[in-house]
């Protein structure tokens, strides 16, 4: 297989994408994590604490999530490097890595984006729960 200096820079407009995503999705739950704590340390609620864990988790995989996009944005400048220098074996290898990593990410986002209902379901259990003892009474 024979790498041309585009074929990795294809990746790049996608992994800054992917990079924005992620970042967004950092900030917003680094937010919410600092209101839910503030109202936890007032109310001292079980579901508070339990959303909390579930948003630890989220935030746990977003940071991979951004690690392994930085990993395979540097394999694919090192690829391009190593088209420019003539190096084909280690540019292929090289592409071969970051688009596993990138894989990875994707992954890790799927899996991130699968639990994130997970605080939700949370709140909404808690409120049955609360519409159960109050209908008992």
């Amino acid at each position: 297989m024979k790498l041309e200096v585009s074929t990795p820079a294809l990746l790049f407009p996608a992994i800054s994408l992917l990079f924005l995503s992620y970042t967004n999705r950092f900030l917003h739950l680094s937010a919410l994590i600092r209101s839910l704590h503030t109202a936890w340390l007032e109310k001292g609620d079980l579901t508070l604490a339990a959303q909390i864990e579930n948003l630890r988790r989220r935030l746990t995989l977003i940071r991979t999530m951004q690690l392994f996009g930085a990993i395979s944005l540097f394999l694919c400048v090192i690829a391009m490097l190593c088209i420019v220098g003539a190096y084909q074996l280690l540019a292929v290898g090289s592409f071969m890595a970051a688009l596993i990593l990138m894989g990875l990410s994707l992954g890790c986002l799927i899996y991130e984006v699968w639990i994130s209902g997970g605080a939700l379901r949370i709140l909404l259990n808690a409120v049955s729960e609360k519409e159960t003892k109050s209908s008992k009474t």
